[in-house]
């Protein structure tokens, strides 16, 4: 009895659908919900395709073409460069020592003759000192000879002799005397013999003070005076030497200018021979400075356009850092020969009013001026695209335009080689064209453009 009791009570939970409010869903609902995803899955399969197809378009890179025109604004040639100290000056060491002060920084600006750098020089200045000394001694010997004797030397140089004469003098009274009475056989043959010897002693002497006596009155010899004033020459240059040596131990600025680098510390070795690369050896370069009132633009003219430019030419320089700033220029220097690599030629710019805002390096572009002889034409001579751009097709020059999410293929003629591409009729300037691309690329062909969604 208690599990009917308990069927019975389940039997009650049943939903009645008959009940109002619990009837079948009405057709329409059922139409409306049908069509809802089959809607949903239209879409997806829409995108799925989507997706599957477009990774079939090809992905582009463009860039714009520019219109090159034979004088606008009076340009007839725009280049980049580097800008360049027109004079930059290693300083080294005339000779090898160690650094006992060091007076400068990267970036201070220093006067023509100012001490940079000062070396030890103890062993310098005593080699001067040495030098120095030899050579005030052979200047003294040479103006000794010049002099010749004091009238001092020369009146004892007499009193000798007069002194000499009175004894030999004397000695020939007693040798006359000796001889007299050795013929009378008072004194020996010794006696006599003596006499004689003293006589002939006293005789050699009076004519050595003679001798002398006369050069004392002459003076030395003039090849004795030029030998002692070679002696000197000689010792006068080891002391100009050692002095230099010594003057070397200070490290002056040549020029006015900026400090561009500063390569050794106090306490390094420098040399003006061979510069070690190892670490605590000899140093090379001391500092490096240059005048940046005196900068120049380097630059690379292809040889296309070279017939474009001619000496003292003027033109506006401006710099990638100061893109607002302009400085007047001028053509200083064409190099002699040309890069056979790079099929330039070398070109460097005056730049006539630099100011604080100019570094060396920079990157700087030029744009030439046209001579005031040429005409003005602003009739487009052009259209600047890069090399990438430029296609072969059937034997003749194409380039690919984007245009609407689509390859546009036109036909071109190439005018010239230009530093930044190829010089090009065609196009009127502006377009994008498609630099890198599928060889297969045909005209119509639906591309994307890298870098856009």
């Amino acid at each position: 009895m208690a599990i009917d009791a308990k069927h019975h009570d389940l039997q009650s939970l049943r939903i009645d659908r008959a009940a109002p409010g619990g009837g079948e869903t009405p057709t329409w609902a059922r139409r409306f919900i049908i069509i809802g995803i089959s809607l949903i899955a239209l879409l997806s399969l829409s995108a799925l395709a989507y997706r599957l197809l477009s990774r079939d378009i090809p992905e582009v890179e463009v860039a714009r073409a520019a219109a090159e025109n034979s004088d606008v604004g009076g340009i007839v040639l725009s280049a980049g460069g580097y800008i360049v100290a027109h004079h930059k000056i290693n300083l080294n060491s005339k000779v090898t020592g160690r650094v006992k002060w060091i007076g400068v920084e990267k970036g201070d600006k220093v006067k023509e003759g100012q001490i940079l750098v000062r070396l030890e020089d103890d062993e310098f200045r005593a080699q001067y000192e040495q030098a120095k000394g030899a050579a005030l001694n052979a200047r003294a010997y040479l103006e000794e000879l010049q002099h010749g004797s004091r009238p001092e030397e020369i009146q004892q140089s007499g009193h000798n002799l007069d002194e000499a004469r009175a004894t030999l003098a004397n000695d020939k009274i007693t040798l006359d005397r000796t001889r007299n009475l050795f013929n009378q056989g008072v004194v020996s043959k010794q006696a006599l013999d003596d006499a004689i010897a003293k006589f002939d002693a006293d005789q050699q002497r009076v004519n050595s003070l003679e001798r002398g006596f006369q050069m004392a009155k002459i003076g030395p010899r003039q090849e004795e005076i030029a030998r002692a004033r070679g002696a000197l020459q000689q010792a006068q240059g080891q002391a100009d030497y050692a002095k230099s040596l010594l003057d070397a131990t200070l490290i002056r600025a040549p020029v006015t200018g900026t400090i561009l680098e500063r390569a050794a510390e106090k306490g390094e070795l420098v040399t003006s021979g061979f510069a070690s690369t190892a670490e605590g050896g000899p140093q090379g370069l001391v500092v490096a400075l240059a005048d940046l009132n005196d900068l120049q633009v380097e630059l690379d003219i292809a040889q296309d356009d070279f017939s474009k430019l001619s000496p003292r030419q003027k033109g506006i320089v401006t710099v990638d850092a100061f893109p607002d700033r302009k400085y007047d220029g001028a053509i200083a220097e064409i190099s002699p020969e040309a890069n056979r690599q790079k099929a330039t030629v070398q070109v460097k710019v005056q730049i006539l009013n630099p100011d604080e805002y100019l570094r060396p390096d920079m990157n700087a572009t030029v744009k030439f001026l046209a001579n005031e002889k040429k005409s003005t034409s602003t009739q487009p001579s052009g259209v600047l695209v890069p090399t990438t751009a430029v296609r072969d097709r059937d034997g003749k020059k194409v380039v690919f335009l984007a245009f609407n999410g689509r390859a546009l293929m036109r036909q071109v003629q190439i005018q010239s080689q230009r530093s930044g591409g190829l010089l090009v009729q065609g196009l009127n300037g502006g377009e994008s064209v498609i630099t890198t691309a599928p060889q297969d690329l045909k005209d119509g062909d639906k591309i994307k453009i890298k870098g856009q969604s």
